[in-house]
C-alpha cells in the first residue's frame, strides 16, 4: 500500500474483483480499508464479495454503510436489492431496486432485478411493465427476456410467455436458464413434446441444474413418462439435497403409481424441508386419503388451507375426504369455496355435482340446476370450438366408435365395459379407445385387446385429444365417466364426433348441451319419469343398462346364518352413500332382528365411531356393527361369503355391489329411488326376477329385510340358486347385450343422416 495511492489500490481491486479473483480483491479492499473506514466504494465491493459468496446480512450491512456514505448512488442501491432478494426479503428488495432507479432511470439492470422479484412477489402487472421497460432502455437484453417470459407465464400469458423465452434464447443460444423458462410455459400450454425437449436443453446446457430436472420431471409426469421422470426428479435432489418442491413432486408420482408409503415419506422431507410448504401438505392429504387414513388427510388439508387461505385446490381435496367420510354437507361447502375461489375449477366444479347425487336432500331438479351452471362455465365457453362434421351420411355403413373413459382398469367401468368390447360386431363397428390410463394393469390389456385403435392421451389437453378424435373421424364418441373423476367432458364440450353419448359411469346426466344422449333402460328411467332434468335425449336399452362379467369364481358358501346362529346384514357399497335417514332404517332393522349384525366397508376413521355412537344411543350394542376396510378384489367378495342379507343404499343405489352380492349368492334389499341413481336396484333386481326384494317406501325396505332375516329356507334357497339365476338373466348374455347397444347406436346414427349434410364452398 505505501507504493501506491488509495485510488490506485481500489483499481488493482476492482480489476481482481472483475476478473473473479475474490480472494485477492477482498484481501485490497480490507487494507484500504484499514486506512480509510469511509470509502463508499470498498465497502460497496465487500458488500458485492459477501453477496458472490452468500453471506447476505453481512452483505446488506455493507451496502447499507455505503448507501449511508452515498445516498444517491444507484449502483449501491442495486446491489442492495439483490442481497434482500437473496435473503427472501422480497419488500426490500424492491424498495432498494425502485429507489435505484429512480436515481438513475436509464438503469436497465436494475429494471430487470425489479421485475423479478415483483414476480416472486405475485405483483405480475407491474413485474411485466418493469421488464418491458429493461428491454426498451437495453434492447438486446436476455436476461430481462428472459425475467418477461417468466412473468407472463406466471399471469397466465402463455403465447407471449413462450415468445418471450424464445427472444432470450435467439439473443443468448446457450441461456439454460431461458431453455428452462421456455420448457415450463410450453408445458403450461401442453406442449409436452417441445418443453421435455427444451428442459433437456437447459440440462444440456447446465447439467448441475436441478431447477430444470425438476421442470423436466414434471413433464414427463404429464407425458405418462412415470419411470423416467421419478428417475429426473432423485437426480434432482442428489443436486440439491434441500429441494423440497422435487421431493414433493417425486411424492406425487410414487403416490399415483400406488408407492404410497414411499410417496407420504417423501411428501414429510418436503415439509421437514420447508415447514411451510402447503402444496406438500396438500399432496400428503391426498396420499394419506388414498392410503385410507381420512382423518390424518383432513388434517393435512385443513393445514394447507391455515398456510393459504385461498388454496382451490386444497379445499376441493378436503371436500374429498369428507365425503369419503359421509359429511356430506361439509364436502358441499368445500367444493363450493374451492369454486368460489377458482370460477374455472372444473374439476371441484365435478366434484360438487357428483356429491349432490350421494345426498338426500338433492332431488333431480336441484341437481340438473347445478349441471346447467356447470354447462354455462365450463362447457359454454367452448362452443366457438366446435367445427361441422362432413362424415359419410350413409345410414348402414361400418361406424367408427369411440370409448374414452380414465377406467380402462380394473374398476367397475372396466369390468362392466369388458364384455360390450369382447362381443361387439367388429364386421359392422370400427373400435377406438382413448384411455386416461398413467398405469395400466391387467384389466387394460384385456380391454386393448378388444379395440382396434387405443389411443394414450395421457399429458394431452382437452384441445389436442379432441382433435386427435377428429382425425380419427370417429362416428359416435362414447363418454364412460360423467362427472366422475379425471372426466374428459371438455373433450365432449368440443363436439369432436357428430354424436355424442354418455354411458356407464352413472345413471346420471352431462348437463352438456353438446351431448346428444344418454343411455339408460325401462327401470331406471321409466315411461312416466320427467327426463326433462337431463340435457341429453334418454334412448332406452330394452332390459338391462348393465352387462356383468365377474372376474371372480369364488363359489358362493352356505348362508353364514346357519352356522353363526344370528342374521349378517352387510352394505359394501361406498361409505359415502351411507347417510342418516339410510342409518335411520338400519337402526329399525336391527332393532326388528334381535341378535343380528351389520357389516360395512369403509375406511378406519372418526366416521365408524358417529355410526356406533348413534346406534348406541337408539338403543343397539356397538358390538353388533362391524367394519370391514378397503381390501383387494378377492378379499372383497370373501366379504360376501360373511353377510346374510345385502342392503341396498338411497338415493345412489349400488350398481357393481349389487351385481357382486348377487354373484356371491347374497339376496340384495334395495328402497326404490326418485333418480335414475337410486333406481338401480330394481334395474338389477328386475332382471334377475327378484322385483319383490325392491320396496316402494322405507317402511316397506325394512320390512322385507325382517321377512327375509325370518325365512331360512328362503335364504338358503336364495344361495344356492342367485348365481344361476344371473348367469340365465340379461345381466349376463354379453352377446345379446351387445347386439343391444349396437342397435341404439345405429338408431343414433341414422337420425343424424337424416341431417343435411354440410355443404363445403
Amino acid at each position: 500500500m505505501t507504493q501506491l495511492t488509495i485510488q490506485q489500490a481500489f483499481d488493482l481491486a476492482m480489476q481482481h474483483h472483475q476478473a473473479g479473483r475474490l480472494q485477492q480483491a477482498e484481501q485490497i479492499y480490507r487494507q484500504i480499508l484499514a486506512q480509510q473506514p469511509d470509502h463508499a466504494g470498498v465497502l460497496h465491493g465487500l458488500g458485492v464479495i459477501a453477496h458472490q459468496v452468500g453471506q447476505q446480512d453481512i452483505a446488506v450491512n455493507l451496502f447499507r454503510q455505503a448507501i449511508n456514505l452515498m445516498p444517491g448512488w444507484p449502483e449501491a442501491h442495486y446491489h442492495l436489492g439483490k442481497a434482500m432478494k437473496a435473503k427472501g426479503c422480497l419488500d426490500e428488495a424492491i424498495a432498494a431496486y425502485r429507489q435505484a432507479v429512480m436515481l438513475k432511470p436509464n438503469f436497465a439492470e436494475a429494471h430487470n432485478n425489479l421485475g423479478n422479484a415483483l414476480t416472486d412477489k405475485g405483483e405480475l402487472d407491474q413485474a411485466i411493465a418493469a421488464c418491458r421497460q429493461a428491454i426498451a432502455l437495453k434492447p438486446n437484453f436476455p436476461e430481462a427476456c428472459n425475467n418477461l417470459g417468466n412473468a407472463l407465464k406466471e399471469k397466465g400469458e402463455i403465447d407471449q410467455a413462450i415468445a418471450a423465452c424464445r427472444q432470450a434464447i435467439a439473443l443468448k443460444p446457450n441461456f439454460p436458464e431461458a431453455h428452462n423458462n421456455l420448457g415450463n410455459a410450453l408445458h403450461a400450454k401442453g406442449e409436452l413434446d417441445q418443453a421435455i425437449a427444451a428442459c433437456r436443453q437447459a440440462i444440456a446446457l447446465k447439467p448441475n441444474f436441478p431447477e430444470a430436472h425438476n421442470n423436466l420431471g414434471n413433464a414427463l409426469k404429464e407425458k405418462g413418462e412415470l419411470g423416467q421422470a421419478i428417475a429426473v426428479f432423485r437426480q434432482a435432489i442428489i443436486l440439491k439435497p434441500n429441494y423440497a418442491e422435487a421431493y414433493s413432486n417425486l411424492g406425487v408420482i410414487l403416490r399415483d403409481t400406488g408407492r404410497l408409503d414411499e410417496a407420504i415419506a417423501a411428501f414429510r422431507q418436503a415439509i421437514t424441508l420447508k415447514s411451510d410448504f402447503s402444496e406438500a401438505h396438500n399432496n400428503l392429504g391426498v396420499a394419506l386419503n388414498n392410503k385410507g387414513q381420512l382423518d390424518p388427510a383432513i388434517a393435512e388439508y385443513r393445514q394447507a388451507l391455515a398456510l393459504k387461505p385461498n388454496y382451490a385446490g386444497a379445499y376441493n381435496n378436503l371436500g374429498n375426504a369428507l365425503k369419503d367420510k359421509g359429511q356430506l354437507d361439509e364436502a358441499i361447502a368445500a367444493y363450493r369455496q374451492a369454486i368460489a375461489i377458482q370460477a374455472n375449477y372444473a374439476d371441484a366444479h365435478s366434484n360438487l355435482v357428483l356429491c349432490l347425487h350421494y345426498h338426500p336432500g338433492f332431488d333431480a331438479p336441484a341437481i340438473a340446476q347445478e349441471l346447467h351452471r356447470w354447462n354455462q362455465e365450463h362447457a359454454a365457453p367452448l362452443k366457438r370450438h366446435i367445427q361441422p362434421h362432413t362424415h359419410d351420411h350413409n345410414p348402414d355403413r361400418r361406424l367408427r366408435i369411440g370409448y374414452i373413459s380414465p377406467d380402462f382398469l380394473g374398476h367397475p367401468v372396466g369390468r362392466f365395459l369388458l364384455p360390450l368390447l369382447a362381443n361387439h360386431d367388429r364386421q359392422r363397428h370400427e373400435l377406438f379407445a382413448y384411455a386416461q390410463v398413467p398405469v395400466p394393469d391387467a384389466m387394460t390389456q384385456r380391454l386393448r385387446a378388444c379395440t382396434h385403435s387405443w389411443c394414450n392421451v395421457v399429458g394431452l389437453s382437452d384441445a389436442q385429444v379432441s382433435d386427435i378424435i377428429r382425425r380419427d373421424q370417429i362416428d359416435i364418441l362414447v363418454d364412460l365417466t360423467l362427472h366422475a373423476a379425471h372426466n374428459r367432458l371438455g373433450v365432449f364440450a368440443r363436439k369432436p364426433a357428430p354424436v355424442q353419448i354418455t354411458y356407464l359411469a352413472y345413471a346420471g346426466s352431462s348437463g352438456l348441451q353438446a351431448m346428444d344422449y344418454r343411455l339408460s333402460d325401462p327401470y331406471l328411467d321409466p315411461p312416466h319419469m320427467d327426463e326433462s332434468v337431463y340435457s341429453e335425449q334418454t334412448l332406452h336399452l330394452p332390459e338391462s343398462y348393465w352387462c356383468y362379467q365377474s372376474i371372480i369364481d369364488l363359489p358362493p358358501q352356505p348362508a353364514p346364518v346357519l352356522e353363526q346362529g344370528f342374521i349378517t346384514f352387510g352394505c359394501l357399497n361406498d361409505f359415502c352413500k351411507v347417510n342418516q335417514p339410510l342409518l335411520n332404517l338400519w337402526a329399525k332393522l336391527l332393532l326388528a332382528v334381535p341378535r343380528s349384525r351389520l357389516l360395512l366397508h369403509t375406511h378406519e376413521g372418526s366416521h365408524r365411531q358417529h355410526v356406533l355412537e348413534y346406534l348406541q344411543q337408539v338403543g343397539i350394542d356397538p358390538r353388533r356393527v362391524s367394519f370391514a376396510g378397503k381390501v383387494p378384489l378377492t378379499a372383497y367378495f370373501e366379504l360376501y361369503q360373511s353377510i346374510d342379507i345385502a342392503l341396498d343404499t338411497q338415493p345412489f343405489g349400488g350398481g357393481t355391489t349389487t351385481c357382486d352380492a348377487l354373484w356371491m349368492g347374497v339376496p340384495v334389499v334395495s328402497l326404490l329411488g326418485k333418480t335414475a341413481v337410486g333406481r338401480a336396484g330394481l334395474s338389477i333386481l328386475s332382471n334377475v326376477a327378484l322385483p319383490e326384494l325392491v320396496a316402494k317406501t322405507p317402511e316397506e325396505y325394512v320390512q322385507i329385510a325382517v321377512n327375509l332375516a325370518n325365512d331360512l329356507p328362503r335364504l338358503q334357497q336364495l344361495r344356492s340358486t342367485l348365481r344361476q339365476r344371473m348367469k340365465q338373466s340379461p345381466l349376463m348374455d354379453a352377446p345379446r347385450f351387445a347386439r343391444n347397444i349396437e342397435a341404439a347406436y345405429r338408431q343414433m346414427w341414422r337420425k343424424w343422416c337424416a341431417t343435411p349434410p354440410v355443404v363445403s364452398g
